[in-house]
């Protein structure tokens, strides 16, 4: 025996599955981390009381300024990040969404992940190694160099590696500091023959970037656009492809002669 719903009736029952479905894709867990500035470390210091670059079996040269690599910090592969999570970061400019395959792309494994980012960081100091030598000119038969960096992974160090290992051993070439005692923070992968490669998160990296002193941010060419889009007040962008022109570039806003490009 069935009896007649009332309109008011029939209404509630047909809005309940809608109210469902529209709650289970407010709380489900979507594909997504949230990311914010991170931590920068001066590759020409220490960081967390060691030394980040070590070099033996050549003159070390004493530096001043700062090199600063930069870093996001992204929510774990295993947090759930929800609708209104992606909401509320859409509307900040000190989070960003990113896929989750973006930020890990070896999988949701915390221990598979961070194998693999450390792998990745530790061709990236090798890279940056010859990437460096290559340019001095000098035989890295001869020249021991040692990168420690405590709790950061990926290759994304690359070229503030090799630029504080130029700026160790030869500076501006005649003398003088690549930073020309700036704070100068950048990011960028690198290659052995010296070519610099894009990497993700570049707009919250020029936050972490001003937030710790940096005047001037070296970003790949090909990120100019996404660096200008929360660029912080007061920040110079210089954009690079190579370890030789980004040398070129410094030397120039140094010494005031030649042209620094700008993004």
């Amino acid at each position: 025996m069935f009896s007649r719903l009332t309109r008011p009736q029939a209404i509630a029952v047909c809005a309940l599955p809608v109210v469902a479905l529209i709650a289970t894709a407010v709380l489900a867990p979507l594909p997504f981390s949230v990311a914010q500035p991170g931590l920068t470390a001066n590759v020409l210091g220490e960081n967390k009381g060691t030394q980040v670059i070590t070099i033996s079996g050549a003159p070390v040269r004493d530096t001043e300024g700062q090199l600063r690599m930069t870093t996001i910090e992204a929510t774990s592969p295993d947090t759930r990040v929800s609708l209104p999570d992606v909401i509320d970061s859409w509307f900040r400019t000190d989070q960003a969404v990113m896929p989750r395959d973006s930020v890990y792309p070896s999988g949701d494994n915390v221990k598979e992940i961070e194998r693999h980012n450390e792998k990745q960081m530790k061709e990236s100091q090798d890279a940056a190694t010859q990437a460096a030598l290559g340019y001095l000119d000098l035989d890295d038969k001869d020249i021991e160099v040692s990168l420690k960096l405590a709790d950061v992974g990926g290759p994304s160090a690359g070229l503030l590696f090799s630029l504080g290992i130029v700026d160790k051993l030869d500076g501006d070439g005649t003398g003088g500091d690549l930073t020309g005692g700036r704070v100068i923070a950048g990011t960028g992968t690198i290659d052995a023959a010296g070519r610099v490669g894009a990497v993700g998160g570049v707009s919250l990296k020029t936050q972490a970037a001003k937030r710790d002193g940096a005047t001037v941010f070296l970003v790949p060419k090909a990120e100019c656009a996404d660096a200008r889009a929360e660029l912080p007040k007061g920040l110079r962008l210089i954009p690079v492809t190579t370890l030789k022109s980004t040398v070129s570039s410094l030397v120039a806003l140094e010494t005031g002669k030649g042209s620094v490009p700008s993004c």
